[in-house]
């Protein structure tokens, strides 16, 4: 079972990781060079407002935290 955990784990940290930089690198992309790339690109192609990126960013922040908080407890036993 362990190695479930951790595979868990480490895909949270990985998807985690990846949508934080995607959202809030391509919101800061987009404000400071009015350009698009990645997720911010095909959220424009869809017709998306631009403060969805930011969503995505906010979405890896959330799977980071989660991701923190099963580290924290596996630690603790």
């Amino acid at each position: 079972m362990r190695t479930n955990t951790n595979s868990r784990g480490g895909l949270l940290w990985l998807f985690g990781a990846i949508l934080v930089i995607q959202g809030f690198g391509s919101a800061i992309t987009e404000a400071r060079w009015n350009t698009s790339f990645g997720a911010a690109a095909l959220l424009r192609a869809a017709g998306l407002p631009q403060w969805t990126t930011l969503l995505i960013g906010f979405a890896g922040l959330v799977l980071l935290l989660m991701a923190a908080r099963g580290h924290d407890a596996r630690n603790r036993t």
